[in-house]
């Protein structure tokens, strides 16, 4: 299950992985930031937020999860990691090679500079 709310104000969704992450996860979340994304054209970010990675439910759900990020990359600017979990280090260096977002990882405690970051554009 994926708690995510999204700041219209800042064009941010903010996701927090609650359990393994399922296939309606990712359903949910583009029921949620597509229409807004066909209207403004972007997010400015994406926080993902999560003390460790929950992982995936079943092959299907890694499956949903690597189709959504496939749809939906070039239209977020940013990506902030904020965990504790060392794959925060991996994803920042290896997802760089696959999406377009520019991608930040972020100690647990640190919500508020992912934020900072992602509403600071360049």
């Amino acid at each position: 299950m994926i708690e995510h709310t999204l700041d219209t104000v800042h064009a941010i969704l903010y996701v927090r992985p609650k359990t393994s992450l399922e296939e309606g996860d990712f359903e949910q979340l583009a029921k949620t930031v597509d229409p807004y994304i066909e209207k403004n054209g972007n997010l400015a970010g994406l926080i993902i937020q999560n003390p460790t990675f929950p992982g995936w439910k079943s092959l299907g759900a890694m499956v949903q999860h690597f189709n959504f990020v496939q749809e939906h990359h070039k239209k977020i600017k940013k990506v902030g990691l904020v965990t504790d979990s060392s794959i925060g280090d991996v994803a920042e260096h290896l997802a760089s090679h696959f999406v377009s977002a520019e991608i930040k990882h972020f100690p647990a405690s640190e919500l508020e500079a992912a934020k900072q970051w992602v509403i600071n554009c360049d």
